[in-house]
């Protein structure tokens, strides 16, 4: 079953997500170009958890308006399997990638979460005694010091059960109507859906991988052979349609389902616009993977409600 939206076909079927911690990071430096620095850094080599040692991308940016302290700021988010797993992987990221950085501030992103990560206590050991402790922007900050001066970071750190995995497939008649077809999903993700990230490389994958292997039993992840173009005819039960020479996939985690289920509608919505992209759909496994089914469908309606769309 299927539909379409400006004449391209989109699969009625779901994208299988699961639940992962997370974690939302607010930094903030003296200009844009420092924020963007420390967070891209911060959020490095941590596209999927299969072997990276986390997951991680970057939000969005945040006016210096509606900071903290009044400074050009980048949203970043952070997922592992556990707490305690976050929680090693925020410290590191944190510690040798933004408190290094010249200039960057550390704000909770999650402020109303429940749960807390006391980053800020932790972190503030290596001003070795010197660090401080004190109320600042009406927060907890540890005030650790630096040889460029100080650095602040909040003490607590919120920590929320998000959901990763939301997907969905491109399938292009080249490799360049593909990728612009990705490329402008990825852009209006970006510009009109918060509390999203997408954590592989510019927010695309080109080897979507499957559960398992067919010849390799011990590895948990390989390619994911049915929608690999090259090998159309080696392939009997291949899910490559005529006329389709190039795929893509994009990965989406947020912090809440709806986010994920939203940003995945308003991607589908753009690639669609886009001229030889013939197909969209999305990667499920029977339920191996993990029990949030975002449909296709319901993903489309949900992005067509958002008024942040309708502003496009």
């Amino acid at each position: 079953m299927s539909f379409k939206i400006s004449g391209v076909e989109v699969e009625d079927t779901f994208a299988e997500a699961f639940p992962m911690v997370g974690t939302r990071i607010l930094i903030t430096a003296a200009n844009e170009s420092w924020a963007r620095t420390a967070a891209q850094v911060a959020t490095g080599f941590a596209s999927s958890i299969i072997m990276s040692p986390a997951e991680a991308g970057m939000e969005r940016i945040v006016s210096k308006e509606k900071t903290p302290d009044g400074r050009i700021g980048v949203l970043i988010q952070i997922y592992h399997r556990t707490i305690p797993e976050l929680k090693f992987q925020v410290l590191a990221r944190v510690g040798q990638c933004v408190l290094t950085c010249p200039t960057t501030s550390v704000f909770d992103g999650l402020p109303k979460a429940k749960r807390k990560m006391h980053l800020g206590r932790a972190l503030g050991k290596f001003g070795d005694g010197f660090e401080i402790r004190e109320m600042i922007y009406g927060k907890i900050m540890y005030r650790i010091p630096v040889m460029q001066g100080w650095f602040l970071i909040e003490n607590s750190i919120g920590v929320v059960r998000g959901v990763a995995g939301g997907n969905l497939i491109i399938m292009g008649d080249s490799e360049e109507s593909t990728l612009k077809g990705a490329m402008r999903a990825t852009e209006v993700i970006r510009k009109y859906c918060k509390d999203v990230i997408m954590p592989f490389p510019g927010g695309i994958v080109r080897s979507g991988s499957k559960v398992g292997s067919i010849k390799y039993p011990k590895l948990p992840a390989t390619t994911n052979h049915l929608l690999c173009p090259a090998i159309r005819d080696k392939v009997p039960e291949t899910q490559v349609p005529h006329g389709v020479k190039s795929i893509l996939e994009i990965i989406i985690n947020g912090i809440s389902f709806n986010a994920v289920k939203t940003a995945q509608g308003v991607g589908i919505l753009a690639a669609a616009e886009v001229e030889g992209v013939k197909k969209i759909t999305s990667v499920n496994f029977g339920g191996k993977l993990g029990p949030f089914h975002v449909y296709t469908k319901d993903a489309v309606e949900s992005a067509k409600q958002t008024q942040s769309l309708d502003a496009r």
